[in-house]
């Protein structure tokens, strides 16, 4: 008979190794849709580059458009740890926030392009600007307008000025170095401070 003590570590190893796979298929949608469009990548596409079967991906996740939609939070938990910048430091925050987009800028707009026809992709995007608006909350803090239709309107020019398709005009369109891009979004997020209309 199994001891009482053995049984947990088995099933303790058996949710890691759960996880572990999770993972592995997370990193490899990932990597597939950064790269092709929502429709030209299928399950079986997955499954063989995360080394597992279909099942096993429909076992973990559903369908499809389960996957993508826990894709999406995956990559938005990522995006969370890599965008981590003090209160107010405009440079600190900007660098952050490149370093994401450098990482993933390309796939976002890819996956933006989508909205309109993958339900997967429109729910995404709502939860990923929800997750940017609220991080843009958190950074700007100290010179955001209490709450009101000025805190509103600060808001929408700050997602504005930090929007990945801007990100893109510079970077991608316009051909600026990454230095130079920050330096022009620094720039940017510097004009619209609503302390200096207040001192004005």
């Amino acid at each position: 008979m199994e001891s009482g003590a053995r049984r947990p570590y088995r099933m303790g190893a058996r949710a890691a190794a759960m996880e572990v796979t999770r993972t592995r298929v997370l990193q490899a949608a990932a990597g597939l849709w950064m790269q092709r469009w929502y429709d030209d990548v299928t399950l079986q596409h997955v499954a063989d580059e995360a080394g597992v079967s279909v099942q096993t991906i429909i076992n973990h996740f559903g369908g499809k458009d389960e996957l993508a939609e826990a894709v999406a939070d995956w990559v938005a938990s990522q995006a969370a740890l890599t965008r981590q910048a003090p209160t107010g430091d405009v440079a600190a925050i900007v660098a952050a926030l490149f370093e994401d987009y450098e990482r993933h800028g390309d796939a976002n707009v890819l996956w933006i392009a989508q909205v309109d026809r993958v339900p997967a992709i429109t729910r995404a995007a709502a939860h990923a600007r929800g997750q940017h608006r609220a991080w843009l909350e958190r950074v700007f803090a100290d010179r955001l307008p209490a709450p009101g239709p000025a805190r509103e309107h600060a808001l929408n020019l700050h997602h504005a000025a930090t929007d990945v398709y801007l990100w893109k005009l510079w970077r991608r369109d316009l051909g600026l170095s990454r230095e130079g891009a920050e330096r022009a979004m620094c720039d940017l997020l510097t004009s619209i401070d609503p302390r200096k209309r207040n001192h004005e």
